[in-house]
């Protein structure tokens, strides 16, 4: 018998949420990927308590000619396979390299949301979360109506105000800790 997990799916950013962000630029390597403390255990705690867990992204830096897909590729594989290694396991990436911020697969335009939507139809959206960093994130989760997680402490209060969050973490690890035991 499969045991019945808790919760659909986490949606989560990449850049400031599982690796450290670099300041006016881009993750172009390998050598550039840091993941944030803590993250790798986070994987653990979550993968037992989601049915799917799944990145969603935006990398410009690829749109921008910065870096190639291939780069993003081996970065990509880099972090699924550590993440892996630490007992956490990442289903998909959706990434969007496009640079037109009009782009619907650009967040906070849903069109990753509904990609993830066809390639997993028992993906229920009130069941799951989206954890982010960025106001963008908590607009894309606002969009697709998943529950929006804000990881991170860089906005003030003034400046989330008005967004539709249901919680805030200081990192992904916190968060992790939190719903594994009890609801978020």
């Amino acid at each position: 018998m499969a045991h019945i997990k808790k919760y659909s799916t986490l949606f989560l950013d990449r850049d400031g949420v599982i690796n450290v962000h670099c300041p006016n630029d881009y993750v172009k390597s390998v050598d550039e990927f840091v993941f944030i403390e803590g993250v790798l255990d986070a994987f653990r705690l979550l993968s037992p308590l989601f049915l799917h867990i799944i990145i969603v992204t935006n990398q410009r830096g690829v749109g921008k000619g910065l870096m190639s897909s291939e780069d993003l590729d081996r970065i990509h594989r880099y972090m699924v396979q550590t993440v892996l290694v630490h007992q956490g396991r990442i289903d998909r990436i959706y990434t969007c390299i496009d640079t037109d911020s009009n782009s619907p697969y650009r967040k906070p335009n849903t069109g990753m949301v509904l990609q993830a939507l066809k390639d997993f139809p028992d993906i229920t959206l009130s069941n799951s979360y989206m954890a982010g960093d960025s106001i963008s994130d908590m607009q894309f989760a606002d969009k697709s109506n998943i529950p929006a997680v804000l990881i991170g402490t860089k906005y003030t209060p003034e400046a989330i105000a008005s967004l539709n969050i249901r919680a805030q973490f200081p990192d992904l690890l916190t968060f992790a800790e939190r719903i594994q035991s009890k609801s978020v």
